[in-house]
Order: C-alpha cells, then sequence, then structure tokens
C-alpha cells in the first residue's frame, strides 16, 4: 500500500474519522464532475432541439412569401425572390377590392379604442381598490378575480342579445366599448399600487392638503408608467387576437377585423375551395404573407414597449 495512503488511514483512525484513500476521493469527484458535464450537454442539447422544434414552423412562415406554390409543395424553408412577395401582395390587395386594408383600418380603430379605454378605467379602478377604503371594497375586488378568469365566450351570447336589443350589430363602438371591459387590467393596477406605491407617501399627501383626486393625478400616476405599459400590451394582443366576439357582433364583411378577415381568405382560397370564382389566386404564400401582416403591430408594440414590460413583470414581486 502506498505510503501516502497508510498514513492518511492512520490519522483517521487516530482521530475517530471513516477512512477514504485520497485517491478513492479524487475517483469520486471526477466521477461526479463528469456526469455534472454531461448532463449539462444533454440539457443543452435538449434545449437546442426545441428550439429547431419551435423556429422551423415559423422560419417556414416568414420565407413563405418569398416562394411560388409550386416550391411549397416541395417543403424546405428556403429563400425564394422579393418579387415572389411582390406578387403575392398584389393577390391580397385583389381580394374582393382590397379589403383587407379595409380590415385593418377596422382592427385598429376597434383595439386602439378599445385599449386606450381599457387604460383609462383599469389605472383609477386598481388605484382605488388598492389605496381607497369604502364599503364592499373586498367584494368587488372579488368579483374582478371572478371576471378576469370567466371565459370570454360565456360572454358572447348575453352581449349579442344586448347589441341587438339596442340596434348596433355591424357597429365597430360597442365593439370597442367591449374591449374596454378588461378586469385583467384591474387586477394588474391593483397589484401595482398595492406594493409600488408607499401609504406613507400618501399619507403625507393627505397631510398636506391634497384631495384624493390631487393624489392619484400628482403622485399616483406619474409612477405607474410600467403598469399602463403592462395593462395597455396585454388589452391591445387581447382585442387584436380577438375572433369570436367581433365574428359574432360583426356579420358583414365590411365591418369585420383581421382576425374574422383572415378566415373569410382562408375559406375562399383555392386550396380550400377550388371552384371558387376568384379573379386572384390565394395560395399558401399570399395566406403567408396576409397573415404576417396581421402579426406586424403586436411585433411592433411588444418591441416599444420591452422597457416598460420587463420593469413591470416585477410587479407584485416585492412588497413595498
Amino acid at each position: 500500500m502506498d505510503r501516502q495512503v497508510v498514513a492518511h488511514t492512520l490519522n483517521n483512525q487516530k482521530e475517530g474519522v471513516a477512512t477514504i484513500p485520497p485517491k478513492t476521493i479524487k475517483g469520486s469527484s471526477y466521477r461526479t464532475a463528469n456526469r455534472g458535464y454531461l448532463g449539462s450537454v444533454f440539457r443543452v442539447v435538449l434545449m437546442i432541439a426545441i428550439g429547431v422544434g419551435f423556429l422551423y414552423p415559423i422560419m417556414g412562415l416568414l420565407v413563405a412569401p418569398t416562394r411560388t406554390q409550386a416550391n411549397m409543395a416541395l417543403g424546405g424553408i428556403a429563400f425564394g425572390s422579393l418579387a415572389n412577395v411582390k406578387y403575392a401582395w398584389s393577390q391580397v390587395m385583389g381580394f374582393d377590392n382590397g379589403i383587407y386594408l379595409e380590415w385593418f383600418k377596422n382592427t385598429v380603430i376597434m383595439v386602439g379604442g378599445g385599449t386606450v379605454l381599457a387604460i383609462a378605467i383599469s389605472i383609477p379602478s386598481g388605484y382605488a381598490m388598492a389605496r381607497l377604503q369604502f364599503p364592499k371594497r373586498k367584494a368587488l375586488l372579488f368579483l374582478t378575480l371572478l371576471l378576469m378568469v370567466m371565459p370570454n365566450t360565456v360572454l358572447v351570447i348575453p352581449l349579442f342579445l344586448e347589441v341587438s336589443t339596442v340596434h348596433l350589430l355591424n357597429s365597430l363602438w360597442p365593439v370597442v366599448i367591449i374591449f374596454a371591459f378588461y378586469p385583467f387590467g384591474v387586477y394588474l393596477s391593483y397589484i401595482h399600487f398595492r406594493t409600488a406605491l408607499p401609504m406613507e407617501l400618501i399619507e403625507a399627501a393627505r397631510v398636506d392638503g391634497l384631495t384624493e383626486m390631487a393624489i392619484f393625478f400628482r403622485i399616483a400616476v406619474p409612477l405607474s408608467r410600467q403598469v399602463v405599459a403592462l395593462v395597455g400590451f396585454f388589452s391591445f394582443v387581447a382585442g387584436w387576437t380577438n375572433f369570436f366576439l367581433p365574428y359574432v357582433l360583426l356579420p358583414q364583411t365590411q365591418q369585420s377585423p383581421l382576425a374574422v378577415g383572415l378566415l373569410q381568405m382562408i375559406s375562399s382560397s383555392q386550396l380550400i375551395n377550388p371552384e371558387e370564382g376568384l379573379n386572384v389566386k390565394l395560395y399558401m404564400p399570399e395566406l403567408a404573407l396576409a397573415s404576417i401582416v396581421t402579426m406586424l403591430p403586436v411585433l411592433l408594440v411588444f418591441i416599444g414597449a420591452q422597457r416598460y414590460l420587463q420593469r413591470g413583470a416585477m410587479i407584485g414581486a416585492v412588497k413595498g
């Protein structure tokens, strides 16, 4: 036996410590480190495989307008030419005399108006429930949470009956008002003002003689940029991607938003209905281009609000 091992064993026996030779300790540490390295490599490879699985169809969608329908049938994600993009856009604009732009305008009016109203309603409502004392405040907060988790499809039929009763079907403004009803935005505002706005600051303002309205506009509003960005972004995305409500309340094609209009384009495509007598050809490149243009506003809003979204994502993480 090696002298070092013998000396190590004798010292451990004197001190009453279990005898583990140094070479054994070194080998165990090596095996543990090796297993950790292999585990890290496996996780990286797995995440790369999952990322490729998600990115492949997205890349296929992005390059589809640059290709022809014949090339699309061959598969792959090879880039075609910009001339094909120009042709695909001309076909999209030629569908029903350029109604795609009308759908885009309808969507901007509905979602833009609904988002502005949702912010204007959610911020003061959340502040009131977080920092003001009034009867039934907890019941109102519970009702907000209940409405937040309620599926939107449950409310579509009652809303249709109400809008139909006042003879406002095929009008954009009822949809704008309904989009302004955003309980999730109220809850986000409540969490923000509950955690990020110190009560001592409000009490000091009251001692100085400020009214509740002055406290809200002069203190709470300037400190609410993050929650405004969060409420605006989520409200915008929810309205832009909403399909069922506009589909029911706006049955006329001229009043449809993009979410409903894309369905009409797909159902009119020669891929779905070869007998459709359209003067334009709507195949996979054209439909992909229409989908990409529909996604662009959401992407631009996300990029513009990203700085505030990163900060606002921590709302409620630490109580102030």
